[in-house]
């Protein structure tokens, strides 16, 4: 039996949106920098289940697809939440950011 809302419930990106992430991530020109970059080829597979997942979850509402389809977006937006910020950010600005630069120390004389 499916509860009322099940009928109601969205995948947060629309079908499309998945294949198209799975293009790009099978493309020539991502492999290629992916592989640069980080060493190995990128890994594709899932785009390509989330994508089948959201059809037959359009298709037939098929309840184990859409519970695919939620785990996997709760595991990406967990994994994005652990890269740690580039920089610190302030609380306060510096204490001497009023302070007039120095001009005769300029790295760039134009």
């Amino acid at each position: 039996m499916e509860r009322s809302g099940d009928k109601q419930w969205r995948p947060p990106r629309s079908c499309d949106s998945y294949l198209s992430e799975f293009r790009h991530c099978t493309s020539f020109r991502n492999r290629f920098h992916h592989y640069y970059a980080f060493g190995t080829p990128p890994l594709c597979q899932q785009w390509k289940e989330d994508y089948n997942n959201c059809r037959a979850w359009e298709k037939c509402s098929n309840t184990d697809a859409k519970e695919a389809l939620q785990i996997s977006e709760k595991n990406r937006v967990a994994e994005q939440m652990n890269f740690s910020p580039v920089w610190e950010l302030r609380k306060a600005p510096p204490s001497d950011w009023n302070v007039p630069l120095d001009e005769n120390n300029k790295p760039y004389n134009s």
